[in-house]
């Protein structure tokens, strides 16, 4: 857009939301208008293959403008939210370079929270308690990690974050949460946080679910080489290799996988509930949402 200042089109744009409320198109839509190139802001759709599961952008979508950190890790690889940040900047300083505008696009709120806030220094892995606290159950380890650290607010559903965040609190002697109040960052960011109403993202769910199916997810999974720890996390993987073993019928499966979407949306948006920094935008309610977004956009100025 004409009239930006070098400095304020430099900055990232920010466009965020839970998974399915129709951010990828949007986004596209946007980067068009101001001159754009998009980075993916989600853990999973880092990866290369696995690309219906994990919901990437069509390639129709990737054809109009660039998309960075979207296909571009193995997927035996692990992969991090330090790395991804360093990949993030660079891609920034890169499309800035340019005179292009980064728009960051995605869900991962902890991905968010970096790129805004920055990282507090933390240890490395240490393979040999890693391996250790990887054979404990998921709920001893969760016991474990409430006892160690009572304010962490990790996804204790979620065996990868309660064993990195054991593993710091063993290695460091503090609790994990302390380290998230020393993301100092003095950046005031910009962008929008999509919603929808509870009734039509969950509609929005449970169809591109379907079409997940209609489309050869199951396939895709069954095709799938080997996935490293952070990739096997991948929402519905579990329950399509349920359905592939014979434990499951197609129906249940993409019953199983439409609620378990449903329940990483609610996390998403109780993420986001805590950035104050961004806009809200209701698509149930918004006529024309990228008037709204590039209103948003110019104010920046």
């Amino acid at each position: 857009m004409d009239g930006v200042p070098d400095e304020i089109r430099s900055a990232p744009f920010f466009l965020l939301g839970p998974t399915a409320v129709g951010k990828s198109a949007l986004a596209v839509e946007l980067a068009e208008r101001i001159g754009g190139e998009i980075v993916g802001a989600d853990a999973f759709q880092i990866y290369t293959g696995l690309d219906l599961l994990s919901a990437k952008p069509s390639a129709e979508l990737r054809a109009r403008v660039p998309h960075h950190l979207i296909g571009e890790v193995a997927p035996d690889i692990r992969f991090d939210v330090a790395q991804w940040l360093a990949r993030a900047r660079e891609c920034i300083a890169e499309i800035t370079t340019r005179q292009r505008v980064p728009v960051v696009c995605g869900g991962t709120g902890l991905y968010i929270r970096a790129l805004t806030h920055g990282l507090a220094p933390l240890p490395g892995a240490d393979a040999a308690l890693r391996a250790s606290l990887e054979k404990e159950p998921l709920p001893a380890l969760a016991k474990r990690l409430r006892s160690l650290d009572p304010a962490s607010t990790v996804d204790m559903r979620n065996p990868r974050r309660v064993i990195r965040a054991l593993e710091v609190c063993i290695l460091t002697g503090r609790p994990f949460s302390s380290f998230r109040s020393e993301w100092a960052g003095s950046a005031a960011p910009s962008g929008v946080i999509l919603s929808r109403s509870r009734d039509a993202l969950h509609a929005a769910i449970e169809a591109r679910t379907v079409v997940m199916f209609s489309a050869g997810v199951v396939e895709e999974v069954a095709q799938s080489g080997e996935l490293g720890p952070t990739a096997s996390q991948m929402l519905g993987l579990a329950e399509i290799r349920e359905h592939l073993a014979g434990r499951t019928t197609r129906e249940q499966c993409v019953a199983a996988i439409t609620l378990a979407t449903r329940q990483y949306a609610k996390r998403q948006l109780t993420w986001f509930r805590r950035e104050r920094a961004f806009r809200w935008l209701d698509l149930s309610t918004t006529s024309d949402p990228i008037a709204e977004l590039l209103n948003e956009y110019a104010a920046r100025s």
